[in-house]
C-alpha cells in the first residue's frame, strides 16, 4: 500500500520535507480555507498540488470535500450545494486528483472526551468517557429525551458525577467534544467562536425530523447525483465509517457496520461509490468484526485508516497501539495487500510522546506518534509482502 500522511497544509507545523524524510509516499490533504459548500477554485487546487509535487510527493487523497449539513438534512439548498460538490469533484478530476474521502454524519465528527488520556508509560492517547459523555449529554447540552438513551446503571453514575464535577471540568469537555475535535477540520464550531453549546443545539434541531431512513435517502440522493462526474474523471468517493459507530445525541448513523456499508454500496451500485475502511472507527463499534468487514468490501475499498481501539469492560474505548487491540491492523495488512496493494493507505491518532506535547498539534495528529505506528505498520508491510512473494 501507499504510505500516506494526514497534512493541514502550509500552516501545518508538520512539513513536507520532514515527512519526505520518514518515508512518506503520498499526502492526504484538503483546501481547509474554503467554507463548507463553496466550491474549490482548480486554480487553488492545482496550486497545492504543485507545492507538494515540488517537495517531491504527491497529493494521493482528498480528505475531506465536506458535505455541507442542508445535504444531509436535505434542505431547501441542498441541490445548489451539490451542483458546487459536482463542480469542486470535476476541478479536482482535472487536476488528476482522483480520491475523496467523506463523511455523512450530522453536525459532528468524531467524538471523545479526553485528548490526553495519561497511559502508564507516559504517552496519552485519544478517550471515549461514556459517562461523561452522557453528563455533557443530559446536564450540559441538556437535549430533549437524553436520558432515555442510557441506562438506569449509567444515569445513576451520571448523577453522582454531577455532585463532584467541576466548572473546569465542564468547560473541559464543551471544549474537547463540541469545539477542539470539530473546528480544525470544517467543522461546524471553531476555536474562538461564543456559546458553542447554543450553535451546537441549533444544530441538533435542523436534524429534529430526520431519522435513519430520511438520512439513508438524502445521502442515496447526493451519490447518485455525483456518479456522472465521478464516471468522467475516474474519481472515487470514499465514505469514512461513523466514529464511534453507533447512535448519539439522538442522530442517526448510517455508516456502522456490516448491514449499512451494505446497503450504501448496493444503493449506488457504482464502482465510484466505495469505502474508506477506517479500522479505529470500526473496531470501536463491539458488533464489527474488522477482519470480516475488510474481507467483505476489500474490493470496494478505496482509501485505508490504519489505526486500533481497545473496548473497556464499562463501554469506554480508547486508542490501542498500532499493533493491538480490535483493530487486527497485521491482518488487515494481509487483506489488503492481496487484494489492492496499490490503496493509499495513513495512520491515524497518534500517541502524544516525548516533546510532541508542546508543540500545539491537531488532536490525534502528533508527530512523533504517527512515525512511531508509521514505522510499526512500514514493518508489518514488509513482512507481509515477503509473504506473498
Amino acid at each position: 500500500m501507499e504510505k500516506t500522511w494526514r497534512w493541514f497544509g502550509k500552516k501545518d507545523k508538520i512539513t513536507l520535507p520532514m515527512l519526505r524524510q520518514i518515508g512518506v509516499e503520498g499526502i492526504v490533504t484538503a483546501l481547509h480555507d474554503i467554507p463548507n459548500g463553496e466550491v474549490w477554485p482548480l486554480e487553488a487546487i492545482i496550486e497545492l498540488r504543485d507545492y507538494i509535487k515540488d517537495a517531491g510527493l504527491r497529493w494521493s487523497v482528498v480528505e475531506s470535500l465536506p458535505v455541507s449539513e442542508a445535504i444531509k438534512y436535505g434542505g431547501r439548498d441542498a441541490d445548489h450545494l451539490i451542483a458546487n460538490y459536482i463542480e469542486s469533484l470535476a476541478n479536482l478530476g482535472e487536476a488528476g486528483i482522483t480520491t475523496v474521502c467523506y463523511n455523512f454524519m450530522p453536525v459532528i465528527d468524531w467524538i471523545r472526551t479526553d485528548l490526553e488520556y495519561p497511559l502508564p508509560d507516559g504517552t496519552s492517547s485519544l478517550y471515549f468517557d461514556k459517562i461523561r459523555f452522557a453528563y455533557f449529554d443530559c446536564f450540559i447540552l441538556k437535549r430533549e429525551g437524553a436520558e432515555q438513551d442510557y441506562t438506569e446503571e449509567e444515569l445513576a453514575k451520571v448523577y453522582a458525577l454531577d455532585k463532584t464535577i467541576t466548572e473546569a471540568e465542564k468547560d473541559q469537555l464543551i471544549d474537547t467534544i463540541i469545539v477542539k475535535t470539530q473546528g480544525f477540520v470544517n467543522g461546524n464550531i471553531h476555536e474562538g467562536d461564543k456559546n458553542p453549546v447554543s450553535i451546537f443545539k441549533n444544530l441538533l434541531a435542523l436534524y429534529k425530523d430526520v431519522n435513519k431512513d430520511a438520512l439513508r435517502a438524502n445521502m442515496k440522493y447526493f451519490l447518485s447525483q455525483l456518479m456522472p462526474v465521478c464516471e468522467e474523471y475516474n474519481i472515487n468517493m470514499c465514505v469514512h465509517p461513523d466514529d464511534p459507530p453507533y447512535q448519539m445525541l439522538g442522530l442517526p448513523r448510517i455508516v456502522t457496520g456490516m448491514e449499512d456499508i451494505e446497503w450504501i454500496l448496493k444503493a449506488v451500485d457504482n464502482p465510484y461509490n466505495g469505502l474508506t475502511f477506517c479500522a479505529g472507527s470500526l473496531s470501536s463499534g463491539g458488533r464489527n468484526d474488522v477482519p470480516l468487514l475488510a474481507r467483505k468490501f476489500a474490493s470496494r475499498t478505496r482509501f485505508v485508516h490504519l489505526r486500533s481501539t481497545r473496548i473497556l469492560s464499562n463501554g469506554d474505548f480508547i486508542e490501542a497501539p498500532h499493533l493491538e487491540g480490535r483493530g487486527h491492523l497485521i491482518e488487515l495488512v494481509r487483506i489488503f495487500e492481496r487484494e489492492n496493494p496499490s490503496l493509499p493507505m495513513r495512520v491515524d491518532h497518534g500517541r502524544l510522546m516525548l516533546d510532541d506535547g508542546d508543540k500545539g498539534y491537531n488532536p490525534g495528529y502528533s508527530f512523533y506518534g504517527r512515525m512511531y505506528a508509521l514505522a510499526q505498520i512500514d514493518g508489518v508491510m514488509a513482512t507481509v509482502k515477503s509473504e506473498i512473494i
